[in-house]
């Protein structure tokens, strides 16, 4: 997958284990040689969300991205 800092996307089965299925993820960055990618929550929390470390052979290939803006649009792509 070819993901990129800025783009929401979904993960499927929910690979963070702490949010709801639906939940969107912000990508913060990535380090493919390293095989991490850094997320957080989408929409940000009042006072910021918590960035958190994935494995990048942990987001799915079918993980969905979401257009991050507005965040009442949460429209993913196909």
């Amino acid at each position: 997958m070819d993901l990129h800092p800025g783009e929401c996307i979904r993960l499927s089965g929910d690979a963070a284990a702490d949010g709801p299925p639906d939940q969107l993820y912000q990508v913060i960055g990535l380090d493919d040689h390293a095989d991490r990618l850094w997320l957080r929550r989408w929409p940000l929390a009042r006072h910021g969300s918590p960035v958190f470390e994935l494995a990048l052979s942990q987001v799915r290939s079918d993980a969905h991205r979401c257009l991050p803006h507005p965040p009442s649009a949460n429209h993913c792509r196909p």
